[in-house]
């Protein structure tokens, strides 16, 4: 009678170990973390891309990953660009402790850059984006092509404003209060 006693207890065991690993693993899937969304197609055209710097190198788009970014394409012959590019300079400064960062991107002639740049040095990052810049500018949301055109991604890479034409320092900041939490 010792027999089926043993069978049973070990039948217990079996199944209370086979219980709590079920438990264990429905724990461990319901506390780990969820997978990032996948970006949007714009926001994704982006984030891969890789333009000429005006002072030499490249400048990488993903390295402004992980922290929201303001992107402006802008042209030395276009002046509201060249009028809001100060405001854009004066937005990196105010608002780089709060995580933002500014880059621009020239749809323009690398050496009409170079020169604008010795009149007007900037100090946020700069990218060539030549006439590839205007076709960029349309899959980010710029259907009509025109300039200056600003896009702001959040912290994850996603396209989360757009501007056609030129901005200012209180509409970016008016931006910023809209998406960034308190």
């Amino acid at each position: 009678m010792s027999e089926p006693t043993s069978n049973t207890r070990r039948n217990l065991f079996i199944a209370a170990g086979v219980g709590a690993a079920a438990i264990g693993a429905g724990l461990a899937l319901r506390h780990r973390p969820a997978e990032p969304a996948p970006l949007s197609a714009a926001a994704a055209s982006f984030w891969g891309a890789r333009f000429d710097r005006p002072e030499g190198g490249e400048l990488l788009a993903s390295e402004f990953k992980g922290r929201p970014l303001l992107l402006n394409f802008w042209a030395t012959w276009c002046a509201p660009c060249v009028k809001e590019l100060p405001e854009l300079a004066q937005f990196q400064r105010e608002f780089k402790d709060k995580g933002w960062q500014v880059a621009g991107l020239a749809v323009d002639s690398p050496s009409a850059v170079r020169e604008f740049l010795k009149k007007l040095p900037l100090d946020f990052a700069l990218g060539l984006a030549g006439l590839t810049g205007t076709e960029l500018t349309r899959t980010l949301g710029n259907t009509q092509g025109g300039l200056p055109f600003s896009v702001a991604f959040d912290a994850s890479g996603e396209l989360i404003w757009r501007k056609l034409g030129a901005t200012n320092l209180e509409e970016l900041r008016q931006m910023t209060l809209k998406l960034t939490p308190v």
